[in-house]
């Protein structure tokens, strides 16, 4: 087994992730998050870093505020697309790119970061408790993992309602290797024990796309994407829905050392 790269389906990542109605519901209830995870966080810029960040899309947008983003990806053109977004924003002088595994964090970071970005990644790397426990290294204590992660449930919830008992019935194996189906969906428990067992503190959970995945016809009263996403936001933190989105968003912190309390 072995960490995937997107250089093959760079442009197909892009339209079908962020060019859609749920990659922009994706985009909303991550920022959400990110935002209630800075009002935790020192004021003034920040050392940011975006772990397979991709093309950028939310690191970009802190760099905008002023913060300092290194982002890192195994896959060349995904970096190359990340640093042309970055200049078409204004946004190159506060964000750094470089291609790495996130394995090797530790060996190019100058100083600990206050925040790490770990989204879409723990679905398509071979050694996801490694992954954790390295970005936990490069963390100050204090400082806020933001991990959002393809959820089994979703998976599999999706695909009873859709009556793909013949998938289920084969565990979930793709058919097609080089998809942008996740290659390990992740058991929300599992995930959370890897996080505890990494040294991590996890403070809150999100559910992404709780129920938009699986409605076939929606009527005109529910106000179409605004109503969508307005129910989204409703029930993202509520169980069992929680548990049922199709991604789940972790904010998990490092916790300070004892002359730091």
């Amino acid at each position: 087994m072995k960490d995937r790269n997107f250089d093959d389906l760079a442009e197909k990542f892009s339209q079908n992730i962020y060019g859609t109605a749920k990659g922009q519901i994706r985009q909303a209830i991550l920022r959400d998050e990110l935002d209630e995870i800075f009002t935790t966080l020192p004021a003034g810029p920040l050392s940011i870093v975006d772990a397979g960040g991709g093309i950028g899309q939310i690191s970009s947008g802190l760099a905008a505020l002023g913060h300092q983003v290194l982002l890192c990806d195994v896959s060349a053109e995904m970096l190359e697309r990340a640093e042309q977004n970055a200049r078409t924003l204004g946004v190159s002088d506060n964000m750094f790119f470089k291609q790495m595994r996130v394995q090797a964090l530790a060996d190019h970071l100058d100083t600990p970061a206050d925040l790490v970005l770990f989204h879409a990644v723990l679905e398509w790397i071979a050694e996801p408790e490694a992954a954790l426990q390295a970005l936990f290294r490069v963390l100050k204590p204090g400082g806020v993992l933001s991990l959002m992660f393809y959820n089994l449930n979703g998976l599999v919830m999706q695909n009873l309602t859709l009556g793909n008992f013949g998938y289920l019935r084969a565990d979930l194996k793709k058919r097609k290797k080089r998809t942008l189906s996740p290659d390990y969906p992740r058991d929300p428990l599992q995930v959370y024990r890897w996080l505890e067992e990494s040294g991590f503190v996890i403070e809150q959970r999100a559910g992404i796309r709780v129920f938009s995945d699986f409605i076939r016809d929606m009527p005109p009263s529910a106000n179409g994407f605004d109503g969508i996403l307005e129910m989204e936001r409703r029930f993202s933190r509520q169980e069992p829905y929680l548990s049922l989105g199709r991604y789940i968003h972790v904010t998990a912190r490092k916790p300070l050392q004892k002359d730091q309390l």
